[in-house]
């Protein structure tokens, strides 16, 4: 059997890598009258061809249905290790990110796919493109939306939609669904049919099972990437893809900032770790160390989280898949670049700034002994309404030891951050340059990077 390379797909917004063994015999996929099996007839029944799906995720899932709608006939039986569909039900913060809907051409979406572009533009868009997929959950009660940055979601905003809709279509088509299951090994029987050997996780109990058709739909997992290679095909080392960046800043790391947003909202600091700052759109440049010379520089616009660990959110995540064997070979160490306000030139930046302390200081003429109005009056207590900016993120970009990096050159511009305490009016033109400056290139230490749960 000779060695495939198939694209990953990104059904769902979950990356999965789906290979499809099929054996020398063919199935009439003709129409026919919907029947319904237990889960012990599914294996016991072999007056029907039975197709073997390993991994109940998205793609798995999504796949078994499909075949039943093709061929209503084919006993279909999926095997998950774990809970089905459990990434489904977290992917897109909870809303689950279906599919891409700014670009429903094969070469708009193959200009945006980091790699497989190649296969994107041939049988994918044929096949099953996110026109499709759209179209199978619409005609299938799920309502969608497409927002402006072109993820579709469903209009309920909740995964469980989606989990419903899969699973429900699963069980009412007659696809059984056994947890708590591996497939351990695999190999082709003189017959051309595969032998499987399927094991229980908890207890200790081995079966042998023989399947007419085999789907493999395990992602990222090693173990679909070792039936693989037992059935004779060859493997393209994969690396880490869609992950955040862990930043080095003790700032963020001791949860200063977070803790900024428990006084602020009153929480109690057992919810530290699970609030986010969101910032609905930056400019990212990733610059890596370590590697060959003339690398390429990775750049994205969108929306981005900063937590306690770091920074996440779709404009990191995007610069993660783009770098993702570049970020491997650097071991994950570089500067990222942020520009904090990108539809700004940061000229104009300036002028805002000035203009905001020349309307400050008129306030402090007309109010000298008023303490109120004093307290607004303060660096860390205001800023131009036009930056878009949160106040505690705001304080904490002030107060931080700026790193900035060109060609990885070093340079601090305060040693211990402007001091919030004193007046706008009282800000010079310098330090008003240098905030322009923070807000359009912040530089952040990459140190590592998180894998997404």
């Amino acid at each position: 059997m000779k060695g495939v390379r198939l694209p990953c797909s990104s059904l769902l917004g979950v990356s999965l890598t789906v290979r499809l063994v099929r054996t020398s015999c063919s199935l009439p996929f003709t129409c026919c009258e919907r029947k319904f099996c237990s889960t012990t007839r599914c294996l016991e029944n072999r007056s029907k061809p039975l197709l073997l799906v390993v991994g109940g995720g998205a793609a798995g899932i999504y796949a078994s249905v499909r075949a039943k709608e093709v061929a209503p006939h084919l006993n279909v039986l999926v095997i998950e290790k774990g809970k089905p569909l459990s990434k489904v039900r977290i992917s897109g913060g909870g809303r689950c990110n279906v599919t891409n809907g700014n670009f429903l051409e094969s070469k708009g979406l193959a200009g945006n796919y980091p790699r497989g572009n190649k296969e994107l533009k041939g049988a994918y868009f044929s096949t099953h493109g996110p026109q499709d997929t759209m179209s199978w959950f619409s005609s299938h009660g799920v309502d969608l939306k497409i927002e402006e940055d072109g993820r579709v979601f469903p209009v309920s905003n909740t995964s469980a939609s989606i989990v419903d809709c899969l699973l429900g279509e699963a069980k009412e088509r007659g696809v059984q669904l056994h947890t708590g299951k591996v497939i351990s090994s695999a190999s082709i029987s003189c017959k051309g049919k595969f032998n499987l050997k399927m094991e229980k996780r908890t207890v200790d109990y081995v079966e042998d099972i023989e399947v007419d058709f085999l789907l493999i739909a395990t992602g990222s997992n090693q173990q679909g990437y070792q039936l693989a290679v037992q059935l004779g095909h060859s493997i393209v080392q994969p690396m880490p893809s869609i992950f955040t960046f862990k930043i080095e800043d003790t700032k963020l790391q001791c949860g200063y900032l977070l803790a900024c947003i428990v006084n602020m909202h009153k929480c109690t600091d057992g919810d530290i770790r699970t609030w986010k700052i969101t910032l609905p759109k930056v400019k990212a440049r990733l610059k890596l160390e370590n590697i060959y010379k003339n690398q390429p520089e990775y750049t994205q616009v969108g929306p981005m989280l900063v937590t306690h660990w770091g920074l996440s959110g779709p404009v990191i995540l995007r610069l993660s898949a783009w770098g993702a064997r570049d970020l491997f070979l650097s071991e994950y160490k570089g500067f990222l670049c942020i520009d904090f306000i990108p539809d700004i030139h940061v000229e104009d930046l300036k002028v805002i700034l000035s203009q905001h302390r020349d309307h400050m200081a008129v306030l402090s003429s007309k109010h000298v002994d008023h303490t109120s109005v004093y307290m607004k009056q303060q660096l860390s207590n205001s800023f131009p309404s036009e930056f878009g900016l949160v106040k505690r993120f705001w304080g904490y970009l002030l107060d931080r030891e700026v790193i900035q990096s060109d060609e990885a050159l070093v340079i601090n511009l305060y040693s211990n951050g402007l001091d919030g305490d004193q007046p706008w009016a009282c800000i010079a033109n310098k330090s008003l340059n240098s905030i322009a400056l923070l807000l359009k290139q912040c530089s952040f230490k990459v140190i590592g990077k998180v894998r997404l749960v």
